[in-house]
């Protein structure tokens, strides 16, 4: 698996993680408003992580707006908005030596500074 960061470069969030990163030289950027999560990469980090509501941002405008805060959703529903919408996506999500890293709390982008500081 390649190493790669699913982001959003018009987020000051991510613009801001990303500049934190040492040997961001050395992985793919995919900005999500360009190109979406790969179906293949989005199973990945689901399988990783446990789930794919662990990738679903819960704080996306859409999320309200399309009322799926009332919905109940199943894991396959989170899967078809994520690939159908890149704002569903929590960001960043990286793909880092196999590891895989979802969302901007400390902690995360703590563990994937730490193992961006592995790569050579």
């Amino acid at each position: 698996m390649n190493n790669k960061i699913y982001h959003l470069s018009s987020c000051s969030t991510n613009i801001k993680i990303l500049k934190q990163l040492p040997n961001l030289d050395k992985v793919k950027l995919f900005n999500i408003k360009e190109n979406n999560i790969s179906p293949e990469d989005l199973d990945y980090a689901a399988n990783q992580l446990g789930s794919y509501e662990a990738l679903f941002s819960k704080k996306a405008q859409k999320y309200r707006l399309l009322n799926l805060h009332l919905a109940s959703l199943s894991e396959q529903d989170y899967r078809t908005h994520i690939l159908e919408e890149y704002t569903f996506l929590k960001r960043p999500v990286a793909i880092i030596n196999g590891k895989v890293f979802a969302g901007n709390t400390n902690a995360s982008v703590a563990e994937l500074i730490d193992e961006m500081s592995l790569l050579k």
